[in-house]
């Protein structure tokens, strides 16, 4: 079976908070985005190894055997040891280590193609909790519709926000940001306003109101970040912002507005969706 697991984007990511357990309460809306990887499951005849991984695409960095996709293979075979032997095959397209959720999406669609593929029948509330233990943002991809987040980023309620009628620029400058580093950079705080009111209100009051408190931090160790942050808005992006903890960023443009890649950049990754 194939699969198209698409990315996300933040509309607002606000730190709260520093837990006892070491991690952030947040705020923000997950909204998905159609840049997709390919994700294929396929019972495997051998017998003497219960998954096997391979990719194509971007390069994905690290070992294969401990990839989230993986992860997620062996989480149900832990709790459904009668699951066949698989063959995992994964064509990333998805930058990654940028804020877009591929991998976390990527594992989801495999808990949810080896539901459907081998007659599990897991509910939707036993996926999301299978997918919350593999990551904070993975619950989110159950669902796949845009969702007013809070916790870890695992408590998720429906939110109406539709951008069907506006176009997505995603913008990869290729700059690592480590997770750990950005989060240490910030001081939690409440707001006079949630990221739930503010994406309720129309979409012109957004970049006046709307505000991922990563940004600050990265774009001053990082100007080229709030550089093409400028670019976006220059071109005529109603509303423009960093992505998760970055690096990726994207722009909301209108429909009818004529773009093209070579608008923004030449030397950076661009996609419009």
């Amino acid at each position: 079976m194939i699969a198209f697991p698409n990315c996300k984007i933040n509309l607002g990511l606000s730190i709260v908070a520093k837990r006892p357990d070491g991690y952030h309460e947040l705020e923000t809306i997950f909204y998905p985005v159609a840049l997709t990887d390919i994700l294929e499951v396929i019972h495997s005849n051998d017998p003497d190894t219960s998954i096997q991984f391979t990719s194509t695409g971007l390069k994905v960095p690290g070992n294969l055997d401990r990839n989230l996709c993986v992860k997620a293979f062996e989480l149900l075979k832990k709790d459904y040891p009668s699951l066949p032997n698989v063959k995992i095959h994964l064509h990333k397209h998805i930058p990654m280590g940028a804020g877009l959720g591929g991998g976390s999406s990527d594992a989801t669609a495999v808990l949810k193609l080896l539901n459907q593929q081998f007659n599990l029948g897991l509910s939707t509330a036993q996926l999301i909790d299978y997918a919350a233990q593999l990551g904070s943002d993975c619950a989110f991809f159950v669902y796949d519709k845009a969702y007013h987040a809070t916790g870890r980023g695992e408590i998720l309620n429906p939110f109406h926000c539709d951008l069907s009628n506006y176009q997505i620029v995603l913008i990869h400058p290729g700059i690592h940001v480590s997770t750990a580093w950005a989060f240490g950079q910030l001081t939690p705080s409440s707001k006079e306003k949630s990221i739930a009111e503010i994406v309720a209100q129309p979409i012109e009051t957004w970049k006046a109101n709307l505000i991922n408190d990563f940004e600050h931090s990265i774009i001053q160790a990082h100007l080229t970040i709030g550089e093409l942050k400028n670019l976006l808005y220059q071109q005529g992006a109603i509303y423009a912002s960093m992505s998760g903890s970055g690096s990726s960023l994207f722009g909301i443009f209108h429909k009818d507005q004529a773009l093209s890649k070579s608008l923004f950049s030449t030397a950076f990754r661009v996609d419009i969706i």
